[in-house]
């Protein structure tokens, strides 16, 4: 047992020496040489900063705070009345903030929240223009307001939140998704993959019965749930629901082997499949997809973020796909095999950590699509709650008031850098990986 862990040890070493140690180091060298592929990661550094940190930056209520005679931090608190473990006194609840009369404060930035209103800069003032009644400058609405009296300063920077979030997490969900299946198409193909024949009838009836159990019966749990912001909570429970629905299909596999027929073992096409429903879905078009499913559901971001991440993945799944058919072949793979490790462990510890390389420059190009497509959304109205403040609903309201020009300028400039710098990035890193320019 100990010269058999002993022999695994050495194995994993030699894989690991058997890349290059340097490889990521020219990587980063050839990186630096775009200069514009630098410059483009230092603001997307910036611009999740903004993003990180949107509370601290634009809010109406102050960072920290002394009222009567008790310092506060309402900002920090915000976080704990949005779990539902503390809630608001009365006085904050009757007054508005900026109207407590504080023995000394320190307010964020932008004073304003994206949803706060000042009626007395209602109907578009511009950021040129006179602003009536402000205590001081600090209070000026920088890049001007809205109909409402709504801060635009204040909405980019919640904005900004929204397109990261949107951008980070469905690619997320994407990449899960997409190197999952493209590693079993690229590892396995079509003629490695054998299972008995009750196992692969099992596994046919549970997938449809794992989805309708999961998601179609359960929808009106998962729509109901999208109007209390508890639906990321009830997607995740139907997920499990799913994986245990299979896993037990694939349990009552085991007795049922024991009978000739259904245990002799099958080659299993998996290449083909999943190929063909790789194409399926692209031949539909993806803008059309995302507004039909759209349609059906709860108006939330969250719904938003999921639903880009399903239908984004089959590139990722190419990606990792092609990667797999060159690695499986490679020697440490081989010698892995002839040490009698477990398929799974050879695919997860050292056929995919070595396969995806190709996988970030496809999500790098994928979060600009994902904020392109939730702009759109947004600029449509469609798919996002009405309170939801982000990039394309601020350019959709310049559609109502065409002289409000900064309604159009500033989020639409927002968009243009935010998905100019994240090509940028895709093609710094397309540069930097491939092997014909390292030296």
């Amino acid at each position: 047992m100990l010269f058999r862990k002993k022999q695994e040890q050495e194995l994993e070493q030699a894989i690991l020496e058997n890349k290059d140690k340097s490889y990521w180091a020219n990587v980063k060298r050839q990186y630096k040489k775009n200069r514009l592929a630098v410059w483009s990661l230092r603001i997307f550094w910036f611009i999740l900063f903004i993003a990180i940190f949107a509370d601290f930056i634009a809010n109406e209520k102050p960072i920290v705070a002394k009222l009567d005679g008790e310092t506060i931090f309402p900002v920090f608190k915000q976080y704990g009345v949005s779990l539902g473990l503390a809630k608001w006194g009365e006085k904050f609840v009757v007054n508005r903030w900026d109207e407590h009369d504080y023995e000394w404060s320190v307010f964020p930035l932008i004073p304003y929240s994206a949803t706060s209103q000042d009626r007395r800069n209602r109907n578009f003032v511009g950021p040129f223009e006179e602003q009536r009644n402000l205590k001081s400058w600090a209070w000026r609405h920088w890049l001007g307001t809205d109909k409402l009296g709504r801060d635009v300063a204040a909405g980019m920077v919640y904005g900004t939140r929204v397109a990261v979030m949107v951008g980070v997490i469905s690619m997320t969900i994407a990449s899960f998704i997409g190197i999952f299946i493209g590693a079993l198409a690229g590892y396995f193909g079509d003629d490695k993959l054998r299972m008995s024949r009750i196992r692969i009838f099992l596994n046919i009836i549970g997938f449809f019965l794992a989805a309708f159990y999961a998601f179609v019966n359960r929808g009106f749990v998962i729509g109901e749930a999208a109007d209390n912001g508890g639906v990321l909570t009830q997607f995740l429970i139907s997920i499990l629901i799913f994986i245990g629905v299979i896993a037990l299909f694939n349990l009552l596999a085991f007795p049922l082997k024991k009978i000739k027929w259904f245990g002799q073992k099958v080659t299993v096409a998996l290449d083909i499949i999943i190929m063909r429903a790789i194409e399926v879905i692209n031949s539909i078009p993806s803008l059309l997809l995302i507004l039909s499913i759209v349609a059906i559901t709860k108006p939330s971001i969250v719904n938003v973020m999921v639903i880009i991440g399903l239908i984004s993945w089959t590139g990722i799944a190419r990606f990792i796909r092609a990667e797999l058919l060159k690695v499986r072949s490679l020697e440490y793979i081989e010698a892995a095999q002839a040490m009698g490790f477990s398929e799974r462990r050879i695919i997860t510890r050292h056929a995919v950590p070595n396969a995806l390389t190709p996988v970030l420059i496809a999500i790098a190009f994928g979060v600009a699509s994902a904020i392109l497509i939730e702009a759109f959304l947004s600029f449509l109205g469609i798919g996002l709650a009405a309170e939801d403040v982000t990039w394309g609903s601020l350019l959709n309201l310049a559609r109502k008031q065409f002289s409000a020009w900064w309604l159009a300028i500033f989020p639409g400039l927002a968009i243009f850098i935010t998905i100019t710098i994240f090509n940028l990035i895709g093609e710094g890193l397309t540069d930097a990986l491939d092997p014909r320019l390292r030296q």
